[in-house]
């Protein structure tokens, strides 16, 4: 991976949060000049931020735990489909026969599809039914060769619908709405209370409210990124999405056996 790209990765989030963190010591200068600052540091306001640390946490782990088992997809898919590629290739080498090469034909289109929709270029319900089309070739590949090969492939495209179904029930699924909300209130209310909490020295409340500032705002970006691991951009190089490497090496590697099979020709 280039070395800019890594470094973007690293530091988006803090890039794209420091306006907002620019602005909050902006308003807290400007609520001292005016003496807007009327509420005193006590154990309430503690347990407030107490509390909102416990919140943040909580998410963290839901969606950690989420994100962990979505970085195992694109290897799984990419395994499965492979297999059902060595399967249709080797049945090809072997009969050489009409049906088998419109197969890896059509193999190659849905191995696009693929990538297309995990960049929502298409839809859900289109590629379930490019996966069904399977079957089809499936019942005529039966003569050509023996059963097992057949249950193999069959195991297989299982395999790839339940890793697309769970890629699209990540993607369309938010977790824990209510306790986004609960903790977006929290971090609002606990930011206009730094902006009027009165402390001294000043430049002392100063770094408080910044710090403080940066956790919440970070930590909400953050889990809001890794929400949707399979949210893609620039073909997922940047943010913090899961790797579709997995895939695109198999596309490569289908695209080099094709080469060397036409140049044995």
């Amino acid at each position: 991976m280039n070395p800019s790209i890594k470094l973007w990765k690293k530091w988006q989030i803090l890039i794209f949060i420091t306006p907002l963190l620019l602005l909050i010591l902006i308003l807290k200068f400007v609520f001292n000049y005016l003496n807007f600052e009327i509420i005193s540091l006590n154990a309430l306001f503690v347990s407030m931020l107490a509390a909102t640390t416990f919140l943040i946490g909580f998410l963290i782990t839901g969606v950690l735990s989420d994100y962990k088992e979505s970085e195992k997809i694109p290897g799984d898919l990419a395994c499965s489909l492979e297999a059902i590629y060595d399967e249709a290739y080797i049945l090809h080498r072997n009969k050489n026969t009409e049906v088998t090469a419109e197969f890896l034909e059509f193999y190659r289109g849905f191995l696009g599809s693929v990538l297309l929709w995990f960049h929502k270029k298409e839809r859900t319900y289109s590629l379930m039914e490019k996966l069904g089309r399977m079957n089809d070739y499936f019942a005529q590949f039966e003569p050509l060769t023996q059963a097992n090969f057949i249950t193999r492939m069959k195991q297989e495209q299982t395999n790839v619908r339940k890793a697309l179904t769970r890629v699209h029930t990540i993607r369309e699924t938010t977790f824990i709405q209510s306790g986004y909300a609960v903790v977006e209130s929290l971090a609002v209310f606990l930011i206009f209370g730094l902006l009027i909490l009165k402390m001294e020295p000043f430049f002392e409340s100063l770094f408080i409210v910044s710090l403080a500032s940066f956790f919440i705002i970070y930590m909400l970006f953050l889990i809001r990124d890794l929400d949707n691991p399979f949210n893609y951009v620039n073909d997922g190089k940047e943010g913090n999405e899961v790797s579709l490497k997995p895939l695109n090496d198999l596309v490569k590697r289908v695209g080099r056996n094709d080469e060397a099979t036409i140049e044995k020709k």
